[in-house]
């Protein structure tokens, strides 16, 4: 078979054998010297005013001296110059959080972005498959702005056109890997624009002591922990409910003590009622005299705190009905919260059908109904299934504590957590490094935000209880 080759060979120069070696020289087009130098002239300066614009402090730091040494000499250079780092490292010595803040992050972050992600963004692009190399061209996510701050770099990066967040999501291991981070977390700037966060050291590493028990009566958000960002991790209980999902060991406890340690001087002045549902008998128990008539261990018992958090429920609906859409706590109304320690044992491996029916039905009406009136639930479970916990759904603000499995993490705080970087299956199973650790998903937010909860020890709950007791506090 015939084949034609390309090229300005002769024109009827054809091949009778498919590896047959033809030299020919490629169709030129010879372009003027002046549009070559015009060309090759508005790209240097192009490049100029980039780098000036991307990086004016570098370039005053190198142009100052250089400027100074060529209008004057080195030794007078060097004399006005000296005074600005002396200043710069007086400052570090003396107020060193200012600096770091005003100077030190930014100096990081211009520099890890020479020389780590500029350096390497195109082959972990093309190699994680987020960049295309089309015809001998290379088609590249831009690189924005990079941030530091003391745990991490946050890295805005606007998309190519056609691509979706989930492609990003998908490949968080690879971009962590690729930038030398333990892990990376994907967050939305706005269409178009993504945010990148890659952790350098995890402050959550820590156990947190017992907080102290507030001064001033409040129905939160009440603090229970610490946020990864050093911020204060308060958790929303009125107006909300709150399921808490983790393997044993976990630190359920943690959030469900500090939460009542948090709360303890509202119980005090009136403002709320704890209902404690402790099936297991091994949690809540240690700490019942909080809780007075209040307390609950056996199924039934369980089952007929339900019904009654249900019938205040609906009365109070009956009330405010017509007059008012939020609850608002009050001596009269006080703040109801069903904490219930192990919620599959009564909604999934309970034996007695017609209990199991009673607590499954009060646990949907109260997740549906009750926010609005001023009855929150938070629930804690182990196993995340469906077919363990039905009404999941319905609790609008998530925890994922330590899970065995990296499907769990999707069940407990929806969709694409876990592409975003809620990486709850992958917490250390160590009690010191990992218990408390998790993941919180909030109504208001996709993006899960890393926590962990102070731990309160058995020596804490009885202070507390001991506190409570002596203050003549009693749980309504």
């Amino acid at each position: 078979m015939f084949r034609r080759l390309p090229g300005d060979e002769a024109r009827n120069l054809v091949s009778t054998t498919p590896d047959t070696a033809v030299v020919f020289r490629p169709a030129v087009v010879t372009t003027p010297a002046i549009v070559t130098i015009v060309i090759l002239a508005g790209r240097l300066l192009a490049g100029l005013v980039r780098t000036v614009w991307r990086h004016p402090i570098a370039i005053v730091v190198l142009a100052v001296p250089s400027v100074l040494c060529w209008l004057y000499d080195w030794q007078t250079a060097l004399l006005l110059v000296a005074p600005v780092p002396a200043a710069l490292i007086t400052w570090a010595v003396v107020d060193r959080s200012s600096f770091a803040h005003w100077v030190g992050w930014r100096l990081l972050a211009w520099w890890r972005l020479i020389f780590l992600y500029r350096r390497h963004w195109q082959p972990v692009m093309i190699i994680s498959g987020l960049g295309r190399h089309l015809r001998g061209r290379d088609y590249l996510p831009r690189l924005g702005k990079v941030s530091c701050n003391p745990w991490a770099d946050t890295v805005t990066v606007r998309m190519l056109d056609g691509q979706a967040v989930k492609d990003w999501a998908d490949r968080i291991d690879a971009l962590a890997h690729g930038f030398g981070a333990s892990s990376c977390r994907v967050s939305i700037v706005k269409a178009g624009r993504l945010l990148l966060t890659f952790p350098r050291r995890d402050p959550l590493a820590t156990p947190m002591p017992a907080l102290p028990i507030p001064v001033v009566p409040t129905v939160g958000p009440v603090e229970i922990g610490r946020q990864e960002d050093g911020s204060p991790w308060l958790l929303k209980v009125h107006g909300t409910h709150v399921l808490v999902a983790g393997a044993t060991g976990a630190g359920k406890g943690s959030i469900i003590w500090s939460t009542i340690r948090a709360l303890i001087p509202a119980v005090r002045a009136g403002l709320v009622e704890i209902l404690a549902l402790d099936p297991k008998l091994m949690e809540l128990s240690f700490g019942r005299a909080l809780f007075g008539p209040h307390y609950a261990a056996t199924p039934e018992r369980c089952a007929d705190l339900l019904d009654q958090a249900v019938k205040v429920m609906q009365e109070r609906a009956t009330r405010f009905g017509g007059v008012q859409r939020s609850h608002t706590p009050t001596v009269d109304d006080p703040f109801i919260l069903v904490i219930v320690d192990e919620v599959a044992f009564l909604t999934a491996y309970q034996a007695d059908k017609d209990l199991k029916r009673r607590v499954s039905a009060a646990l949907a009406t109260l997740t549906t109904q009750g926010r609005a009136v001023g009855v929150g639930v938070m629930a804690a479970l182990q196993d995340p299934r469906k077919e363990v916990m039905t009404i999941r759904n319905l609790f609008p603000d998530k925890i994922a504590l330590r899970l065995d499995e990296s499907e769990q993490v999707d069940m407990v705080l929806g969709d694409g957590a876990r592409n975003r970087g809620a990486l709850a299956d992958r917490i250390s199973p160590n009690p010191t490094l990992g218990a408390g650790v998790g993941y919180v998903r909030l109504e208001t937010s996709p993006d899960p935000v890393r926590v962990r909860a102070a731990y309160v020890s058995d020596a804490d709950i009885r202070a507390m209880v001991a506190d409570f007791a002596r203050s003549g506090g009693e749980a309504r």
